[in-house]
């Protein structure tokens, strides 16, 4: 049995649902479906799960969400109205919707409950549409297929137990269409996972049934060795591990949700992204182990938004503990740390942006100075991480060498270095506004 997942791009409107029908018809292991809400169906366009978290935040503000909720069930309308199927979805978003708003649940419950309408409306249809060509298709609400997750609204964890429940898919001859981005606690509360969070639906789904492979359908032919907004029609990559699939999901990759790969990563699943719009293409397969390549390098990516936090004590490394109370305020104040580059008198503590705003900034550099007694507290925003990744690097030498030299022919000064103890990636700190002229001489140096 394959797992075939389909992003929001690939169900934003009746034309591309006729296309996943027709991919689901080309292979008959192709069992069992995982579906994103509808996404754009064009650059100026919204997607339904924006959309639907604009309805829930004009209820919790008191304001008219008619409108916006209008906007969504037009959505659906045309949809199946395309398919020549029947409407009545339409209403039962409509009646769902309004008995969420008016359950006992508290606010951030139905928030989830909202945000999950539009994958879950959206199985509803795709299955209705593959009956209506013949094929024995049913819904499967996530709860029935037995995907159990903690209670931690947007940002849910799969519970162990699962696993063993979704194996059971496996005596279901139907092709089976589930809903992505959310699973049910014990006591059947509805509750999704981070943004993203139809990929790891798909992982977890994969897991369970021990997939022979997972595929996961979106818009793009493969995934290229670097941003295509940056460089002009960059090299696709054929074979990547999952390692190094996370790194660069971490660093700015869009393909994947950082953790999406996770559950098939631990089954030893093999993934493969593929594009709806050419299924024949060969794709990106993600494995755990491949042969050895000439050049490492697989990939270059890079993010921006990111602050260091610059500790300076003189006979720091002799201060025992002083690492540990350092991170503990972080820890405190709720903020995680991505990087922490350091050196005898000297740490460098990086943290996105998002998660330390100005306040939190002065709040942590004032307990710093008080409980640390450090020499020096600086901050530096407007950072870029540029991660050169690849399986092997560490044997392979030179390439550092050839990293920085090609961010001295870019002219871009560097802020910081961290290879430390890792196979897989180097990091490099930048300025952002360096980070297009950097990563596009990397790619000069590492690919032509």
């Amino acid at each position: 049995m394959k797992v075939a997942k389909f992003g929001g791009s690939s169900v934003a409107n009746a034309e591309q649902l006729k296309k996943v029908a027709k991919i689901i018809q080309a292979d008959a292991d192709r069992r069992v479906i995982v579906v994103s809400a509808p996404g754009k169906r064009h650059g100026d366009d919204t997607k339904v799960t924006d959309l639907l978290i604009s309805v829930a935040e004009a209820y919790f503000d008191n304001d008219p969400y008619e409108d916006r909720l209008e906007s969504v069930l037009n959505r659906f309308r045309e949809i199946t109205e395309q398919l020549s199927l029947s409407s009545d979805i339409v209403e039962e978003i409509r009646n769902d919707i309004q008995n969420t708003f008016d359950s006992t649940a508290s606010d951030v419950l139905k928030l989830d409950s909202i945000k999950a309408t539009g994958e879950d409306s959206l199985a509803k249809v795709l299955s209705l549409y593959l009956q209506s060509l013949g094929m024995d298709a049913i819904y499967l609400n996530p709860k029935d297929a037995g995907l159990f997750v903690s209670e931690q609204p947007g940002g849910a964890q799969v519970l162990d137990e699962s696993y063993e429940l979704l194996y059971k898919l496996n005596d279901r001859k139907q092709i089976v269409v589930i809903p992505g981005f959310f699973g049910y606690t014990k006591e059947e509360k509805l509750v999704t996972f981070s943004r993203g969070g139809s990929d790891i639906t798909g992982s977890i789904v994969a897991a369970g049934i021990k997939a022979e492979l997972y595929e996961n359908f979106t818009d793009v032919d493969s995934v290229y060795c670097v941003n295509p907004t940056i460089v002009d029609n960059p090299k696709e990559i054929t074979s990547l591990t999952y390692k190094e699939m996370r790194e660069l999901s971490y660093a700015g990759f869009s393909v994947f949700h950082d953790e999406a790969l996770i559950p098939a990563f631990k089954a030893s699943i093999p993934v493969c992204i593929k594009n709806t719009n050419n299924p024949t293409g060969l794709g990106t397969i993600i494995v755990s182990k491949k042969e050895p390549q000439e050049n490492p390098v697989v990939g270059i990516a890079s993010d921006t938004g990111f602050i260091s936090i610059y500790v300076s004590k003189y006979l720091m490394n002799r201060e025992l503990g002083f690492g540990r109370k350092l991170l503990s305020i972080l820890e405190d104040e709720g903020i995680s740390f991505e990087h922490t580059p350091s050196g005898i008198d000297d740490i460098s503590i990086i943290v996105r942006e998002s998660g330390m705003p100005k306040d939190v900034e002065e709040r942590v550099i004032a307990r710093i100075k008080e409980e640390l007694d450090p020499d020096t507290v600086t901050v530096d925003r407007d950072l870029a991480l540029i991660m050169v990744v690849g399986e092997g690097m560490d044997s392979t030498i030179g390439l550092a060498d050839m990293a920085t030299h090609a961010f001295a022919k870019a002219n871009v000064n560097l802020e910081m270095i961290n290879q430390g103890s890792s196979e897989v990636s180097m990091m490099f700190g930048i300025k952002a506004s360096k980070v297009e002229s950097a990563v596009r001489s990397l790619y000069d140096t590492f690919f032509k």
